[in-house]
């Protein structure tokens, strides 16, 4: 199966589990074709054909619920229940239980497509060493969260860069377009249920966000509240594209259960409801993107920080640890470095297949 049937394949399975938006599809594959890196992020369903034939062996390892769509853009910021601001993993679209090795490739993976598109600036040797030795440091020490308050002042610093400026997020919010379809009863009630009481009349507006889950219905609820604005996100939700890939009838959601047992100080506005997330929406409370970082900043220690967080994600699954640790210490060498390699060359020829084919589609509109 090639990029153009497994994609045509999966979102026929979507659809039937979502009212999928079919202009933010179309979208979804321009930016595909733009680059790798969006490529890799929007194509997950990919990655989990690919994966057992470029890496057989990581495939075979101890199985975790894992995070499945893990990249260095899959991590972000939020409050905990004390307003303490939290950093970790911030999408668990696709979580499913699967080889601990998964997420660990893919993330390291990520980082080399981010090298060579030069949005890091570090060896591709070093990115893989960091990521190793922050999981391999944080399985042997049993895992601790990222609170970022007297610890990791300079990840909250990193965090709370000025591209994530107020000013910007609230103008960003205001510029989605209205959401001019009648939403769904169930988002709108789980939206009413989770907006800080009295609250003003709000607009629903259509956001736009994400690569893996554009296409994903998305509704942002924008109001005010004692005078600043307050925004809350109902997102269609589904299970794992490892359900497509398996052939498997489920309609469980994971990512739930994740958030539950995993070493993770919790957010208190992210809820769980059948096929839709709600959550709060604000600049200190959001995925962190790649160019919103400052240029002074110490990638390795970032990397090594992700791995840690990786390692976090796993203790959810506490009986699995100890099949971890065996597994890792049979492990010499640079064997992620060379799974990220396959990885990066399986991903690249796919990218350049789909890059070609996307151009071809779109000359005899532009003629």
């Amino acid at each position: 199966m090639n990029i153009f049937k497994a994609t045509a394949d999966f979102e026929h399975w979507l659809a039937k589990r979502l009212p999928i938006v079919r202009q933010d599809i179309a979208l979804k594959h321009q930016h595909m074709a733009e680059a790798a890196f969006p490529f890799f992020r929007a194509t997950f369903y990919r990655w989990l054909q690919l994966w057992p034939e470029a890496c057989p062996d990581l495939a075979k390892a101890p199985s975790v619920l894992a995070v499945g769509d893990l990249h260095i853009e899959n991590f972000g910021t939020w409050r905990d229940e004390e307003g303490r601001l939290i950093w970790g993993v911030n999408d668990l679209d696709e979580a499913w239980p699967s080889p601990y090795t998964l997420d660990l490739a893919r993330l390291t993976t990520s980082a080399y497509l981010a090298i060579s598109e030069e949005h890091l600036s570090l060896t591709r040797r070093v990115a893989a060493e960091a990521i190793e030795e922050g999981y391999r440091d944080a399985i042997a020490s049993g895992g601790k969260a990222f609170v970022l308050a007297e610890h990791h002042q300079w990840l909250r610093l990193l965090a709370l860069s000025k591209l994530r400026d107020p000013v910007r997020f609230w103008a960003k919010m205001q510029q989605c377009p209205p959401y001019t379809a009648k939403p769904p009863a169930e988002a709108r009630k789980h939206i009413d249920a989770w907006l800080p009481k009295p609250c003003r009349a709000y607009q629903l507006k259509r956001r736009i966000a994400g690569l893996g889950s554009l296409g994903h219905p998305r509704i942002l609820a924008l109001s005010s509240w004692q005078g600043a604005f307050i925004a809350r996100e109902a997102k269609g939700i589904r299970t794992s594209a490892y359900a497509w890939y398996m052939q498997v009838p489920s309609d469980t959601v994971h990512g739930a259960k994740l958030v539950e047992n995993a070493i993770r100080v919790k957010d208190p506005c992210v809820h769980f409801h059948g096929q839709w997330l709600v959550r709060r929406l604000a600049p200190d409370c959001c995925r962190i993107e790649l160019p919103s970082l400052p240029k002074e900043r110490d990638e390795a220690r970032l990397l090594y920080n992700m791995g840690w967080e990786t390692a976090n994600m796993h203790f959810g699954s506490p009986k699995a640890i100890a099949n971890i640790k065996r597994d890792l210490a049979r492990r010499r060498g640079r064997w992620l470095h060379k799974a990220a390699k396959a990885m990066y060359k399986a991903t690249l020829k796919d990218w350049e297949d789909w890059r070609r084919g996307w151009k071809k589609q779109r000359k005899p509109k532009e003629n």
